[in-house]
């Protein structure tokens, strides 16, 4: 196991610190393992909350900053975060508008937001993501799996509850997303947790897995390595037989796993692009990059979202995060 850390035990606290030392216009709550937006609680302006297991960097912390979220949880490797910590990020946000939980659907993380929102002692409001069209249930979940759509939702819902909508209308917003958008993955090799110190699953060389999940999950079959021109028709193709995406643009979003290159990424664009086109389905927005991740996995993700003028709206409208940046 080749990795830059130091005890495989204190990563997410050594992560932790080097984004309270990166992003000081950030808060970060070393004993709650908290990130928070500098200036939270914004009064009169919904909190948005989310969070999960670490390793998949930079969802969630790197999404938190004005424009998107108000504080992220953060677990261990593929952990779900403890409801103490939901509790403290909840609170720490509200600003007398209520709070909003955006929840990748994940067994555990379900169930800890779930009891944060009833100890909070503050109006809270859960969206669940669950657009992974791969699988009906995994080791994870009962079941679609919440995956790319999580971070165009984070992005979409930070800009509206910034125009200072009520939480009814951004949890709206957030619901509109999710319903409106899907992806799919593929594996070209396993990752490595760093306190198992070994691959999560094996995955011989020439060998693909079609569906995976974010923290190695089956996928749907396993299959003989491929052109990218053919591994996005395997990903693009369930996508749109899943949900009809013609008469509109999308945001097409093209997602690395961790490992695979920026140059990777772009090749599989532009065949996830050419087959949109000859379906008649316009690309309104793109996203390319490591946004989603699955520690040092090699592989990509798709992810489309069907996109009216609001949601593009909102989509343009400024963001200053660590990963995400455009706008004033």
């Amino acid at each position: 196991m080749n990795k830059l850390i130091n005890d495989p035990a204190g990563v997410v606290a050594d992560a932790l610190r080097g984004i309270a030392a990166a992003h000081p216009d950030l808060r970060v709550d070393h004993e709650q393992r908290l990130v928070v937006r500098g200036d939270a609680p914004v009064r009169g302006k919904v909190g948005l909350v989310s969070g999960g297991g670490s390793g998949h960097e930079p969802l969630h912390a790197g999404f938190v900053g004005p424009g998107m979220l108000d504080a992220a949880c953060a677990g261990e490797i593929f952990t779900s975060p403890v409801p103490d910590q939901m509790v403290a990020a909840t609170r720490a946000v509200d600003g007398g508008a209520g709070v909003l939980h955006i929840v990748k659907n994940y067994t555990g993380d379900v169930m800890n937001f779930e009891m944060a929102a009833e100890l909070a002692e503050t109006e809270v409001v859960a969206v669940v993501v669950d657009d992974d069209v791969a699988v009906q249930d995994s080791l994870y979940t009962a079941g679609r799996r919440g995956v790319g759509v999580t971070v165009l939702l984070e992005k979409i819902t930070g800009a509206a509850a910034d125009q200072g909508r009520p939480l009814t209308e951004v949890a709206a917003v957030a619901r509109r997303v999710n319903e409106n958008g899907r992806s799919m993955g593929v594996a070209l090799t396993s990752c490595t947790v760093p306190a198992a110190g070994r691959p999560t699953f094996d995955l011989p060389g020439g060998e693909m897995e079609l569906g995976i999940g974010i923290h190695g999950e089956p996928g749907r079959r396993r299959v003989p390595l491929a052109p990218a021109a053919e591994v996005a028709e395997m990903l693009v193709t369930p996508i749109l037989a899943d949900l009809d995406f013609t008469g509109g643009g999308v945001i097409a979003f093209v997602n690395g796993m961790g490992a695979t290159p920026l140059i990777e990424l772009y090749v599989m664009f532009n065949e996830v692009a050419a087959i949109l086109e000859k379906a008649g389905v316009a690309v309104a927005r793109a996203l390319v990059g490591p946004y989603i991740t699955s520690l040092d996995m090699a592989g990509c993700s798709v992810t489309l979202l069907r996109a009216d003028d609001e949601i593009l709206s909102l989509w343009d409208a400024p963001v200053r995060t660590p990963a995400l940046r455009w706008g004033a």
